[in-house]
């Protein structure tokens, strides 16, 4: 397949790396340093103890590169629409679009710029660090999940899951594929949100009582809005999953908490935002969840205001 990948950060570079294995794959990012030494010396992947080598080509705009088959999305949510924007020319009529993202409601985004029937959504158990210029650390080998908003008429899922797999990836087709985003949500739209507005390792939340039952409350509401949606989870199953993640991270700290700390704008529109308009669209109430939403968007500013 021609695959363009819209982000060379640690997942654009693991998934841009190994696909360009068995596909024509570009890489396209705004950092020019970045992009001129994959093209001169390639991209270094550490996996497994060892470094391997991979040859994608990379760009930074794709003005040349004409229609692809999938375009992958591994930029920074918030930068989402503008990325696909700037790389319109690169959607023909039979491309498709592809978000592993964090978070939830990426589609609403992709929809703008492609039909239903050519949207694919997931998510990665893979994760990754950069370690230098052009240099990734793959954290661990892990599931890719996918599926579609609609019936997969063309069979395109399988065409992918063939494609990754022969790279390296182990990929897993669901019918159902926003069961396993919302069973991922849940830990991000509570222990994230929490944990970026204190300004508080992860540990801190199950350890504090007021923390706690902020964090359930989020939880609860998300469930709400799940089930609306004709999603079936087990509420004490998930407020246990996410107790245990949290004792089990002392001293983690979550995207939301980074970015707040280092005065950058965060992802916070696609983690409880995304439950804030799943909640618009079925008509149930959270109001946790919208005063989150706005303390982390407050604090964005704050700090901007500041400065």
């Amino acid at each position: 397949m021609n695959i363009a990948v819209l982000g060379a950060g640690a997942m654009g570079s693991i998934y841009g790396g190994h696909l360009s294995l068995h596909n024509e794959v570009a890489m396209i990012d705004k950092k020019q340093e970045l992009v001129e030494k994959i093209n001169a010396d390639g991209l270094k992947i550490l996996e497994n103890d060892e470094d391997t080598m991979y040859y994608p080509k990379a760009m930074l705009d794709s003005k040349d590169l004409g229609e692809v088959d999938l375009v992958i999305l591994f930029v920074k949510s918030l930068f989402s629409k503008v990325a696909l924007e700037e790389n319109r020319h690169i959607i023909g009529e039979h491309t498709y679009l592809m978000t592993l993202q964090n978070g939830a409601g990426h589609e609403d985004i992709l929809s703008e710029f492609a039909p239903k029937e050519r949207i694919i959504i997931g998510t990665t158990e893979d994760n990754g660090a950069v370690l230098d210029n052009a240099y990734v650390r793959r954290g661990g080998k892990g599931k890719t999940n996918i599926g579609m908003l609609v019936p997969d008429t063309d069979k395109m899922l399988q065409r992918v899951k063939e494609s990754f797999d022969s790279c390296g990836f182990d990929t897993h087709i669901y019918d159902n594929i926003q069961q396993l985003i919302w069973d991922k949500l849940f830990t991000n739209v509570s222990l994230s949100a929490i944990t970026g507005v204190l300004q508080v390792p992860i540990g801190f939340i199950a350890a504090d009582e007021y923390a706690w039952s902020m964090t359930v409350t989020l939880i609860k509401e998300a469930l709400a809005v799940a089930k609306a949606m004709g999603l079936a989870f087990n509420e004490q199953e998930v407020i246990e999953k996410v107790r245990a993640i949290s004792i089990n991270s002392p001293e983690g700290k979550t995207s939301i908490y980074a970015d707040l700390k280092a005065g950058r704008r965060t992802e916070v529109n696609t983690i409880s935002g995304a439950v804030v308009r799943a909640a618009e669209k079925t008509g149930v109430d959270v109001p946790t969840h919208r005063m989150v939403v706005n303390m982390v968007h407050a604090m964005e500013n704050r700090d901007k205001k500041q400065g």
